[in-house]
């Protein structure tokens, strides 16, 4: 997976298609709450309801946002592929593309979820015993789901590198955290996070589902990665060329041990979800390592930065064996907290190096009078 003759995209789509991806999501909103109010009406006709709790109104709005979200995610997403600078993406392989729409509107539908389900329990624990009719509950479904479709349309239709390592964090920690917050085992904490994965719950389904579209979603993200790494290849401002590979490769592997984390649960095969888990760690290990050559060209404080991760890294270690001042858990919880944050930081400073780069070139040409070249960008499977 490589990508070609990556080259001053514009910034942002012009003024009309802006507007029209407002009026679309509008319209996407508008459908979801009239389909989901429908619903509603049939679901809760002739009764009173609770806000949260069993069968409630939370959890009919939350599963109304989930699948209007995947709806909306997927239209808004595939229709994005016509903006400028986003052209590339016709170019990807069919299977490619269909993962990428796939896992980005499931990663904006299980937040939205997520989300919905914590002010549906919030509002019952404020209005202790509230319970509401048929009206109230239809508003409620609607609006939820309405503003979900809204929403999620407007985030996929603007995708970029950063955005999506920012989804990527938020989409896991809120995951982990909801799985945390509904499991059985109040005690999960004093084995290891896989322990979550192990029940035959709400909780557990969570977890491994999280690790599945998480570990889909980080190979998307590799395809971002490797055509902005391509653009400043191609600006000289990384002296490898090889970088752009190393890096979209390295994150590949890491998506696809993270699903294998999540299909292969600790009870079901220890030995091949450890090794899923060890082969992740050791393939962030490898790209923290190697960051400084295959890298080069980078500013030197990111440099000292994937040092400081690998000191903490190694000190977190230490911190859980030989010196067993806390558990395996607290070991992991601080791995994935180093993992995740050098990411968002990598993600930074390629895309503040990727605009500086492309406006000191563009301030060039037009120095010389020379016209810009147009945007174009191959990802060539």
């Amino acid at each position: 997976m490589t990508a070609h003759a990556v080259v001053d995209t514009p910034a942002e789509a012009p003024a009309p298609r802006r507007l029209a991806v407002e009026s679309e999501a509008l319209l996407a909103g508008a459908l979801a709450a009239g389909l989901t109010g429908i619903i509603a009406a049939v679901l809760f006709a002739g009764g009173v309801w609770p806000l949260w709790g069993g069968f409630s109104v939370g959890l009919v709005a939350a599963v109304a946002v989930l699948l209007v979200g995947i709806a909306a995610g997927a239209a808004g997403y595939w229709r994005s592929r016509n903006l400028p600078g986003q052209e590339w993406r016709h170019r990807l392989k069919p299977w490619k593309f269909s993962v990428d729409v796939a896992t980005v509107a499931a990663v904006h539908a299980i937040i939205g979820f997520i989300l919905t389900m914590v002010v549906f329990v919030m509002l019952q624990r404020s209005f202790e015993g509230l319970v509401v009719d048929v009206w109230t509950s239809i508003g409620a479904v609607a609006v939820a789901s309405g503003l979900g479709a809204y929403w999620i349309f407007l985030s996929v239709s603007s995708i970029t590198t950063p955005k999506l390592a920012m989804l990527l964090i938020v989409f896991m920690a809120s995951a982990t955290l909801a799985s945390m917050a509904t499991a059985q085992d109040p005690q999960w904490w004093e084995y290891h996070f896989s322990q979550l994965g192990t029940a035959d719950d709400f909780s557990s389904s969570l977890f491994n589902l999280a690790l599945i579209i998480g570990g889909a979603f980080v190979t998307t993200f590799a395809l971002y990665v490797d055509r902005d790494l391509t653009t400043l290849v191609r600006q000289g401002l990384l002296e490898r060329a090889s970088a752009p590979r190393f890096v979209s490769v390295v994150f590949i592997v890491m998506g696809v041990l993270l699903a294998g984390v999540g299909l292969v649960p600790v009870n079901v095969s220890t030995p091949i979800h450890n090794f899923c888990a060890v082969g992740m760690s050791i393939s962030f290990l490898v790209l923290l390592i190697g960051a400084p050559w295959i890298l080069r060209g980078m500013p030197r404080r990111f440099f000292v930065f994937c040092w400081g991760a690998i000191v903490l890294l190694l000190a977190s270690a230490a911190l859980f064996e030989p010196l067993g001042y806390y558990n395996l858990t607290a070991f992991e919880l601080a791995a994935f907290s180093i993992i995740f944050g050098w990411i968002s930081v990598f993600i930074r400073f390629v895309s503040a190096l990727t605009v500086t780069g492309g406006a000191d070139a563009a301030g060039a040409a037009g120095s010389t009078g020379a016209a810009g070249p147009a945007a174009s960008v191959v990802a060539d499977a």
